[in-house]
This record gives structure tokens, sequence and C-alpha cells, in this order.
């Protein structure tokens, strides 16, 4: 989720690649949302609105790391993520790529996006990493409820595996036109894409997915709680290692199992049970 539609890009240099992955969680806790590893330097993005300059400032000066910014307005956003957009692939389960790439082969799955201003491409570890839990999920027939939705990829990845009723929300005006857009590009016809603040609806589902980041998800998580039916599934992401245990923790309130953890660079998505 986000809540602008203007895009912040800071490019910092980074000589010592060990650091990178403490750099990219740290930023991430700031409001930090996609991020782009390169060989000595990193590239990340976040809405304007959520960014304080003091709090990269702080983070930076610890590393003694410099940076330079940017603001990408929205009408820019499709050159700058079509000129670095590499196709994604979930082993053989699921390939992401954009209309301009050729097909992918090999794959069981296919799903095309333009991402615009909405992050969710399968790049980043919790996205990939749920795409990953929901390849062993019986998905055939059931109710899926996508919550915090971005460009819609894992709603169409569900329609996919078989979901016959998909509720896709977003806080943000932006990530619904594009997860529409999306959804459209991957002739989805059973996805319900709303625009909402918060993860209280009125129905319940079999599977339940919210890959957004703990704050968001420990807020909404009664919510949650109410929206999966008794044995159902729960995915949850955008979430820290050093995160797993106090979800965990407020997940057991719920009577929820958990199930399984897969963690990538260090980035975890979990699955639970109701």
């Amino acid at each position: 989720m986000s809540n602008s539609a203007t895009t912040i890009e800071i490019e910092i240099a980074v000589p010592d690649p060990t650091i990178m992955e403490n750099l990219i969680a740290e930023l991430s806790l700031i409001g930090f949302e996609g991020f782009e590893e390169l060989e000595d330097r990193l590239k990340a993005y976040a809405p304007e609105e959520n960014i304080s300059f003091s709090d990269i400032d702080f983070i930076l000066n610890q590393y003694a790391l410099t940076y330079s910014k940017s603001i990408i307005e929205k009408q820019n956003w499709n050159a700058l993520w079509e000129s670095n957009f590499e196709p994604v692939q979930v082993g053989n389960f699921v390939s992401i790529r954009a209309g301009f790439h050729p097909p992918a082969t090999g794959v069981k799955h296919e799903i095309i996006i333009t991402p615009k201003m909405s992050f969710g491409t399968g790049h980043h570890g919790t996205t990939y990493s749920v795409m990953q839990l929901m390849e062993d999920i019986d998905f055939q027939g059931k109710s899926v409820f996508d919550f915090g939705t971005g460009t819609g990829i894992l709603a169409i990845l569900a329609e996919k595996l078989g979901a016959v009723e998909i509720l896709a929300v977003d806080n943000d005006p932006w990530c619904i036109e594009n997860a529409s857009e999306n959804s459209s590009i991957n002739h989805c016809n059973y996805i319900d894409i709303q625009l909402l603040d918060t993860a209280n609806v009125e129905k319940q589902y079999d599977i339940v997915i919210a890959n957004i980041n703990k704050n968001i998800i420990l807020d909404n998580l009664a919510f949650l709680g109410k929206a999966v039916k008794s044995g159902g599934s729960i995915l949850l992401s955008g979430l820290l290692v050093m995160d797993e245990s106090d979800i965990l923790t407020a997940c057991k309130t719920l009577g929820w199992t958990h199930q399984l953890t897969l963690e990538k660079g260090g980035w975890i998505a979990l699955r639970l049970k109701n």
C-alpha cells in the first residue's frame, strides 16, 4: 500500500555489499517499499508523503554513506521501470514479465504486469516468498482476500490457481487503477478490486493474504482474524526476520497455527492456519 502518486527515489553509493541487506531492512522501516540492488549502489523508492529525510540521514550517517534524491512523477514511472524491469521466475511455478518481454517457457503460470507507481513486481523477497507459499495451497474453487494488493499480482496468481472469488483492496487510488489494468491484461474474471483503508470486510474467505508491513498487519490483525474462515489459510508478509516473533505472538491470540516461514534476503513470509 502506498499513499501518494509521486514517488521518491534515492540512490545510495554502497561500496561494501555486505551491508546491503541491513540497509534495505532499515530503510523499509521508515517507509521505503521498493528496492533495486546494483553492484555498488542501492536505489530505494517510497511514496513522497511517507518519507522523512532526517530519518534517511540518520540511517545513512551510521554507515558513512551519501545519497542523491529525485522525484518521480507518475507519468515518468513507465519509462523508469521499463529501463530496469527484468522478468522474474519462481522456480517452474510462475513467471512475471512485462508485455514487451517474450513469453516464458517451462513454467506453469505466467503473469504480465505494468507496475506504474505501484509496488509488487515479484522482485522483492516478500512477494517472491508469498508466491512460493501459494504454490502449496489448494486455491481451486476457493475465495481469497488480498489485503494491500498493490499491482494485483497475488490476486491474479490466485485466480490462475483456481480461485473463483477474490477481493483485492488497497488504500491508494493509483494502486487500484494499476491492479485493475493488470487484472484486465491477464484476462481475470473473478477479482473485485476496491479502495479500502483497513481489512474490515463483511465476508469471510478461505484464504487471506496480507503482504504489507508489520505495523499495518498488527493494526488490522483483528479484522484479518474475522475475515478468514475456520480452517482457512493466512499468508503474511512484508516482514523482516526480526518481526517474526512479534507477529507470531500476536497471531497466537487469534488461535492461528504457524505452519511455515520462508526467508529471502532478510525478509520473511509466514503461512498460518486458522
